[in-house]
């Protein structure tokens, strides 16, 4: 069976959604006689045709990003071109240039994977809400990570009896030399109890309101990432004599030694924009307890309130202090949650075990 999948923009661009593609297309490309392709777009520049990791994958030409999605005409005329060489074809979304492809796929053919709402252009969602419930109505299946996803966006529960739940999953490679240097990281950071939290800076990570919780919290924070807030939140660091506390890096090739160093994991995400947050995995796999935010989509059903870790409200940096807190000063609560933590990710977010509920729907 031969699958498509269509997506704004692949590898080697990093994002969520980008990962989910990946991951599909690599895991289940030559598996039990599925092939699986990939339209995407550049994120500037002409059309090209490559081989990654082995897919195959057409990136059309664009003019640049407009409103966060790719300007390009190219995309529909090489949509056209290559369609009806394909039995199934995957639309994932947020993508609306995608949503104009749905009338001319058969429905039969139709599997849309329904990642969130569009969240922050407010007046594109209202715009294109038309063109969009079009394409649900003819989707034979869609695909969602979590229950929430469904309940809470106004679109996307009209269409409920359509909806399977795939959680994603992740692959979690631990090495020996990787405790080595989770030592030496936590000795760098002065051996204090240390938090860490992952991800672009960026408006909905929320990572301003864990920076100010830290002015109530006995420990470190480092956070890791990269983006266009980096320099207010160093301004704030220094505004609340953080310095010695909180630390920002950049991105690490290898996250793995630094999960191992740490006491707890904090994802302070505030708005619906985070749909599930992958990172969440990889903390859970290395047996961290989470403190998470209720955000109304995937994000608390991946660690759970009480089960593997705490979740409070969003935009709190009070409550975020007080979980940490709680954790910080109970011991066997904080390996029991990530205990826990560890055996729900085996349980329920390996890759194997995502690519074989995938697998048996396709």
């Amino acid at each position: 069976m031969k699958t498509l999948e269509i997506n704004k923009l692949y590898y080697p661009v990093i994002g969520g959604i980008e990962t989910v593609v990946k991951e599909i297309a690599e895991g289940l490309n030559g598996r039990d006689n599925l092939h699986v392709d990939v339209l995407a777009c550049q994120k500037k520049g002409k059309r090209q045709e490559e081989i990654i990791n082995g897919i195959r994958v057409y990136k059309a030409a664009s003019f640049g990003k407009v409103l966060g999605m790719p300007l390009s005409f190219d995309f529909f005329r090489l949509f056209f071109k290559i369609k009806n060489n394909y039995d199934l074809i995957i639309l994932h979304y947020p993508f609306p240039l995608a949503a104009f492809l749905a009338p001319f796929i058969p429905k039969d053919q139709l599997i849309i994977y329904y990642h969130s709402d569009i969240i922050r252009q407010k007046f594109l969602s209202h715009l294109l809400f038309p063109v969009i419930s079009v394409s649900l109505r003819r989707a034979k299946k869609i695909l969602v990570s979590g229950i929430n996803i469904v309940n809470y966006s106004s679109i996307l529960n009209k269409f409920k009896s359509k909806c399977e739940v795939i959680p994603y999953g992740i692959d979690f490679d631990l090495k020996a030399e990787d405790y080595n240097a989770a030592s030496k990281i936590k000795a760098r950071y002065f051996g204090q109890p240390l938090l860490l939290s992952i991800g672009r800076l960026v408006y909905y990570k929320g990572f301003e309101y864990v920076v100010r919780s830290m002015v109530d919290v006995e420990a470190t924070l480092l956070i890791i990432g990269e983006g266009p807030l980096k320099n207010g939140l160093i301004r704030l660091i220094n505004e609340l004599n953080l310095q010695n506390k909180v630390f920002i890096i950049s991105p690490q090739p290898r996250l793995t030694a630094f999960l191992l160093a740490s006491d707890i994991f904090i994802f302070p995400s505030i708005e619906r924009s985070e749909a599930f947050g992958l990172v969440q995995l990889e903390a859970m796999a290395a047996g961290l307890p989470v403190i998470n935010t209720y955000l109304h989509t995937t994000v608390e059903e991946v660690s759970l309130n009480e089960v593997s870790g705490l979740t409070v409200k969003a935009k709190n940096s009070k409550a975020l202090a007080e979980a940490i807190n709680k954790l910080l000063n109970q011991e066997q609560l904080r390996i029991d949650y990530g205990t826990n933590a560890r055996q729900r990710y085996l349980r329920l977010f390996t890759k194997d075990v995502y690519l074989k509920k995938l697998k048996k729907l396709l």
